[in-house]
């Protein structure tokens, strides 16, 4: 796991790539890789790249990045894992390459070489790679397929300017700090502008499964060389990480049975937790007491000669976030070293400027908090990759949310899109004047979109909705913005073009892994664990098993009003019982309760005096009544005032350039 940076100069000869300035850009990111920094800088000066290393597979000068091929032609930095560099490895020295190190990035190289754009294809696991080609004349950028690993870019005054965070390409003089209101506007819905924007004005991050290639005059191609659900054939890897034509694994098992999904399941899990135990340092296991995070540690530990080290937060004086009972019993069954922090509303608020500064743009997540005092935890003792539970209740449906949704649109939304449209609009009408005045906004949001055409499932995470942002912007800033629903209808109609005939359940998992997965979920775990300089990889993101998983009817999915059917059934025997079928929790943090009491003046003071109400965004009176009624517990207005909260707090530190709280 490493940080990257670097610079394509295309239009600007007189001017060649300094090796301060990559430097410089780097050392931003030095919390991405304190064991090492290098520069590399093409024989023209015109490409150039900035690397900090965090070492974790051959920990000698040998995987020193950025490493270049053997006649100098091919230049890499990457960040991230390739679980099965030994494989291709084996292949590739019968083709005769020789390597100079045990790194997995040697082997990009050499594939890169063997295979030309098509390498990719041929990897398992989580990367963003810079690659500089001297021959061709070209800068090859890769985002993993899922998304795992961020990679951010821009052109401006004639570069190219990417990195592994938004900070680094900061440093750029041609780079300048400027709010996205487009992307603001889609922020205050999604919690994250949706990519290939960022709250960056002309700063984008590379989509998940794209590549881009980009020649020495600066002619660049963005494409899609994967997707969650395939069309045609879309190379992948076996079981052992051998390359394979998705077509073979696509036929394996026909007809799928209830039995022959859970043993491909857990041969798929088994397989993806041991290949993600590559490492030359100490590793763990984020424990929360979940099924996810149990099954890490009941499968690592099935691989171990020594206790699995794991890790739970806890939040003081509110029992009802805590799962540290769950998570001691797992500890206890699987006799893991288990470490432990309790934090409460004071850690927090002291936390807030690292928070601001490491999430570049805004993630309105507050589990982000109790998520860097976990990874502080596993740095603090001496472990350096850990492994998360992210991605499992996307893919199986483990949330009672989609149960809800599905369970909706079956009803009611397929009964009232029957109406003609001239009843639907009187119902909204006559609905809007009574809602309006209840503020039940999600309620009217809903009737809305079926009256409108819009598509109901937007995504797991919506928070403030188009009927919402009529009252909370001002009319001179909502007057011709773009509904969020754009984004929407774009990965709905993305997924039937793949599969006419996907079923709901298939469309709302299809939508949460082009966005709210990527983009929300996992940068919150890439940019807070490597605040602290640890690793996280997600066994339950292995691509082979989102391949499989999207094949998986929705019936074994949720089944009998059980959710997460197919996987938990999958588990059993692996973890107790009772892990597996108690109520689902989920790993939270308090922030209605912060919002409400402890953080409530400075909040409102911060939000109240804002640079962007000032400016004219958002209507005053409305942020007051939010607040006044969340604090009178009429309404849970918590996700909403975090929203705009960090919304503020990242205005303040970035585009303000005021690196105080207090202001």
């Amino acid at each position: 796991m490493c940080g990257i940076c670097g610079i394509l100069n295309y239009g600007n000869p007189s001017q060649p790539i300094s090796e301060s300035l990559l430097k410089k850009m780097s050392d931003t990111i030095q919390h991405r890789g304190p064991d090492d920094a290098g520069v590399f800088i093409s024989p023209k000066r015109n490409a150039g790249f900035g690397f900090r290393r965090l070492a974790i597979v051959d920990l000698s000068p040998a995987g020193h990045q950025p490493m270049s091929s053997p006649d100098g032609t091919v230049t890499i930095e990457f960040n991230g894992e390739i679980y099965n560099h030994l494989v291709l490895r084996k292949d590739l020295e019968k083709k005769g390459y020789r390597y100079r190190s045990r790194s997995d990035t040697e082997t990009i190289i050499y594939a890169y070489q063997e295979y030309g754009l098509d390498f990719v294809h041929k990897l398992l696991g989580m990367f963003a790679i810079a690659l500089w080609d001297e021959k061709k004349q070209r800068l090859v950028l890769v985002r993993d397929r899922i998304g795992v690993k961020p990679l951010y870019y821009t052109f401006a005054d004639g570069y190219l300017v990417f990195g592994s965070e938004i900070k680094a390409l900061l440093q750029h003089p041609s780079v300048h700090r400027e709010l996205n209101e487009e992307a603001m506007n889609h922020y205050l819905t999604f919690l994250i502008p949706p990519a290939p924007m960022t709250m960056f004005k002309n700063i984008f991050k590379l989509e998940p499964g794209h590549r881009m290639v980009v020649n020495a005059g600066g002619t660049f191609h963005d494409e899609q060389y994967w997707d969650p659900v395939p069309q045609g054939e879309q190379p992948s890897v076996d079981f052992d990480g051998n390359p394979v034509s998705h077509s073979s694994l696509l036929n394996a098992e026909f007809p799928m049975t209830e039995e022959s999904a859970i043993q491909t399941i857990r041969t798929l899990l088994k397989q993806s937790i041991k290949d993600r135990m590559m490492s030359d340092v100490p590793f763990g296991v984020f424990l929360s007491g979940g099924i996810d995070s149990s099954t890490n540690v009941a499968l690592m530990a099935e691989l171990m000669n020594r206790p699995v080290d794991t890790f739970s937060v806890g939040i003081r004086d509110l029992e009802k976030y805590n799962e540290m009972g769950y998570a001691r019993q797992i500890a206890k069954e699987f006799k893991t070293n288990h470490h432990e922090i309790i934090i409460d509303h004071k850690d927090a608020f002291d936390f807030l400027p690292k928070l601001i500064f490491h999430q570049d743009e805004p993630l309105a997540d507050p589990v982000c908090i109790p998520l860097y005092f976990v990874s502080k935890l596993a740095r603090d003792n001496g472990t350096i990759v850990v492994q998360v539970g992210e991605g499992s209740d996307e893919q199986f449906a483990g949330y009672t949310w989609m149960m809800r949704e599905l369970k909706f649109y079956n009803t009611l939304w397929k009964s009232y899109k029957m109406l003609p449209h001239f009843l639907q609009a009187t119902i909204f009408k006559t609905a809007a004047a009574v809602l309006e005045k209840k503020h039940s906004y999600l309620v009217l949001d809903y009737i809305r979109k079926a009256t409108e055409g819009d598509e109901l499932f937007w995504g797991g995470a919506i928070n403030f909705t188009e009927t919402h942002k009529k009252h909370l912007l001002n009319k001179h800033t909502s007057n011709g913005r773009a509904s969020s629903h754009i984004f929407a209808q774009q990965w709905h109609k993305s997924l039937l073009e793949r599969d006419p005939h996907a079923d709901y359940l298939k469309r709302m998992i299809y939508v949460e892994l082009k966005n709210r997965l990527p983009e929300l979920l996992l940068m919150r775990v890439d940019k807070v664990s490597m605040a602290t300089s640890v690793e996280a990889r997600v066994p339950f993101l292995d691509h082979r098993m989102v391949e499989y998983s999207m094949r998986i009817p929705a019936e074994f999915k949720i089944k009998g009003g059980i959710t997460k059917y197919i996987l938990k059934k999958a588990v059993e025997g692996i973890i107790p019982r009772n892990i597996i079928y108690r109520k689902k929790q989920g790993f939270a943090a308090p922030m209605s309760e912060w919002l409400r009491n402890e953080w409530s003046s400075f909040a409102e003071e911060k939000l109240l005096n804002s640079q962007l109400l000032r400016e004219g965004y958002f209507n005053k009176t409305y942020l007051h009544s939010l607040f006044e009624r969340h604090k009178a517990t009429k309404v849970d207005a918590g996700q909403y005032l975090w929203n705009l909260l960090n919304l503020t707090l990242w205005h303040e530190y970035w585009i303000e350039e005021n690196r105080t709280l207090k202001g």
